[in-house]
């Protein structure tokens, strides 16, 4: 099976404030959207399409154990084994949210394993875009030419507006308080993958990698590698992680507005500052 993280740019790529005084519901639904994020955030790392070979440092040494768990206090609720979790999740968050790109993730199957099998993903620079077909945007790859060079459209970033958008209505606080109420079977789920460590240094690797992501500003010149095929031209994008070049092909304004989200999110679980780029 052909892994999308190694497809290059292509002109045909499928690829596609709340408060927080709330009951646990807010917490859970908030929370959830961490799962969107990152499963969007990843989305963000989704297609086969252009992937603007951008370049920013790839995801540093992993960070130190947290002093103290991520995440704000859990709210005291009983949660089913990891495989009853999807109704649950689905019940709070629609009847919270009506964002419809949340409702297609939700329309998915093992939400929570899909949100940390993208994390880890991420955390180890690949894309989990396979796993996130529904949330792909619609519409075409588009280039541009000028004399002899070509490169990206901007039309192209559009797309992903909405995904840019449902990331962005996250709760920071809301958020963290439900990464730190479903954590038990989130870390579940990630033993399944034969992780020995705590599910927190994996989520911290990922955001720093997804807010060390350079946005694409100005043009972005691509080379041919083929009919449909395309390269960043700029060689230091193409150093990037393939997690990085899909949050950076959303465009300049979409990755501030998710890296922004995420930063906040980041702070809200703990992580220290100095330990964020």
């Amino acid at each position: 099976m052909v892994d999308l993280s190694d497809y290059d740019l292509q002109t045909g790529d499928g690829l596609p404030p709340p408060r927080e005084k709330g009951s646990r519901r807010w917490w859970l639904i908030a929370g959830i959207g961490l799962i969107v994020v990152a499963g969007a955030a990843w989305l963000l790392v989704s297609s086969r399409r252009p992937q603007p070979e951008v370049t920013a440092a790839p995801p540093g040494p992993a960070p130190a154990a947290a002093a103290r768990p991520l995440g704000a206090d859990a709210a005291a609720i009983d949660l089913p084994p990891l495989d009853q979790t999807d109704a649950l999740v689905r019940t709070l968050v629609r009847a919270l949210s009506s964002n419809a790109t949340i409702a297609a993730w939700l329309a998915t199957g093992g939400l929570i394993r899909g949100f940390v099998v993208a994390v880890d993903n991420i955390a180890r620079g690949v894309t989990p875009a396979p796993r996130f077909r529904a949330l792909r945007p619609p519409g075409p790859f588009r280039v541009l030419t000028r004399g002899d060079a070509l490169a990206i459209d901007p039309r192209s970033y559009e797309r992903y507006t909405p995904l840019a958008v449902a990331v962005d209505s996250l709760d920071a606080r809301g958020t963290a308080r439900l990464y730190a109420t479903l954590k038990p079977r989130i870390q579940d789920a990630y033993a399944e993958l034969g992780q020995t460590e705590g599910f927190d240094v994996a989520l911290e690797r990922a955001l720093v990698a997804m807010l060390q992501t350079p946005p694409l500003d100005g043009d972005v010149p691509l080379v041919p590698k083929g009919p449909v095929l395309y390269a960043y031209g700029n060689p230091r994008l193409e150093r990037l992680t393939a997690a990085q070049k899909q949050l950076a092909r959303m465009g300049p304004r979409n990755t501030r507005m998710i890296q922004d989200t995420l930063r906040r999110i980041a702070a809200a679980l703990g992580i220290p500052g100095e330990r964020l780029p």
